[in-house]
C-alpha cells in the first residue's frame, strides 16, 4: 500500500508541475510575443529590415551549437549568428531566459532543429512564426529516412546530425532560406555550403572507415540516453541509452537493471557519459554492473545534444563527430 501512494502522490505531483510548466508557458509566450511586436513596431518606419537584407548583415538566431554552426559556416561574413543554448546544456530540457526574449525579438530569422528537439521552446517557436522567419532545419529531410521510435509518442526521434549524410540537408536547408532572404547573395550562399558540403562529405567517409576498424561483433554503444540511434543504423552500432529518447524521461531502477544486464551478458568493455546528462546517470548502471560480478569501464565523454566549447575544436560540428567516434573507437578497441 505505501508502494501505491507514494504512486499517487509523485502522479499528483507531476500533474501539479504539469499545469504549472503549462501556466509559465503561456505567460511567456505572450511576453515573447510583446517583445517581438514592440521591437517590430519600432523597426517599422525603416521597414527595411524584412525588404532589403542586402544593405546589412542578417542577424540570425539558433537554438543549438550545431545549427547556429551550419548558419555560421553558410552564411560567412553576412550573417550574425547569435545561439541560445551552449556547451552542456540539454535542449530538451531548456527553458528560454528574459535575455533570449530579447533575442529572438530582434532576430531576422530563427533557425532550430525541430521535430520536437526544443520540447519546451516549440510553442514560442511555431506562434513566433506571425512575426518572425523561423526555420526548423529538419524540414529537408524525407520523413521515410527519419527514425520514428515506438517509445517516443509516434513523433520521430530529432536526433539526426548523428547521421552526417542527414544533416547535409540541414545545411541545404539554411542556404534555401538564406537565399529566399537575400538573394542578392544567393551565390556566396551557394559557394559557402558547396565548400561546407564537401567538408561533411569527407567527414561522413572519415567516420565510416574509423568505424570499421572495430570488429562487428564489438560495435555496441552504451550512452546515457538515446541520442545515437541515427549514429547507429548509418555506421553500424547497435546501440543502447538508458533513458529514452528525451532527457525529460527519468530512467527507473528496472532500466538501470536491465542495462547492467545485458552489458554483463554482452561483456561490454566500455560505457559513455554525454556533456549534456548528468554522470551519475552512468555511474548508477556502472555499481549494478559490479554488482554482477563484472567491470565495465566509462570509455570517456561524447557530445551529444551539445558540442564543446567556442574556439576549440571541439566546438564546431565538424570537431565534435571526429571526438566522437575517436573516444568510440578507442574504448572499445581497448583491452
Amino acid at each position: 500500500m505505501r508502494f501505491t501512494g507514494c504512486t499517487m502522490r509523485k502522479q499528483a505531483q507531476t500533474r501539479t508541475s504539469q499545469k504549472y510548466d503549462n501556466r509559465c508557458c503561456h505567460f511567456f509566450i505572450g511576453i515573447v510575443l510583446l517583445a517581438v511586436a514592440l521591437t517590430g513596431c519600432a523597426a517599422s518606419p525603416a521597414a527595411s529590415a524584412a525588404s532589403d537584407l542586402s544593405a546589412r548583415r542578417i542577424r540570425a538566431v539558433a537554438t543549438t551549437g550545431m545549427i547556429a554552426d551550419i548558419v555560421q559556416n553558410v552564411g560567412g561574413e553576412r550573417v550574425q549568428v547569435t545561439g541560445l543554448m551552449g556547451p552542456g546544456v540539454d535542449p530538451h530540457l531548456y527553458k528560454a531566459s528574459e535575455g533570449d526574449v530579447q533575442t529572438l525579438g530582434e532576430a531576422d530569422v530563427i533557425f532550430y532543429n525541430g521535430l520536437h528537439l526544443e520540447a519546451g521552446m516549440a510553442r514560442v517557436l511555431e506562434r513566433m512564426h506571425a512575426f518572425r522567419r523561423t526555420v526548423a532545419v529538419t524540414d529537408a529531410i524525407d520523413r521515410s529516412l527519419l527514425l520514428a521510435p515506438p517509445e517516443f509518442a509516434g513523433a520521430y526521434d530529432p536526433h539526426v546530425w548523428f547521421d552526417v549524410s542527414l544533416w547535409m540537408k540541414a545545411v541545404e536547408q539554411v542556404r534555401e532560406a538564406l537565399i529566399e532572404m537575400d538573394p542578392n547573395h544567393a551565390s556566396l550562399y551557394r559557394s559557402n555550403a558547396e565548400a561546407y558540403l564537401a567538408q561533411l562529405s569527407q567527414l561522413d567517409a572519415y567516420v565510416k572507415e574509423q568505424a570499421k576498424r572495430v570488429p562487428e561483433a564489438q560495435r555496441v554503444l552504451i550512452t546515457a540516453h538515446d541520442a545515437f540511434n541515427y549514429f547507429g543504423r548509418a555506421y553500424g552500432f547497435q546501440v543502447r541509452g538508458l533513458q529514452g529518447i528525451s532527457t525529460a524521461s527519468e530512467a527507473s531502477t528496472n532500466d538501470i537493471a536491465k542495462l547492467a544486464a545485458f552489458i554483463a551478458e554482452r561483456r561490454i568493455p566500455a560505457v559513455f557519459i554525454e556533456t549534456s546528462v548528468p554522470q551519475r546517470n552512468i555511474e548508477a548502471v556502472q555499481a549494478a554492473v559490479r554488482a554482477r560480478g563484472y567491470q565495465v569501464r566509462i570509455g570517456g565523454q561524447l557530445y551529444s545534444d551539445a558540442m564543446g566549447d567556442p574556439g576549440t575544436p571541439d566546438g564546431t560540428y565538424i570537431g565534435m563527430v571526429r571526438h566522437n567516434i575517436d573516444t568510440i573507437v578507442a574504448a572499445l578497441l581497448e583491452n
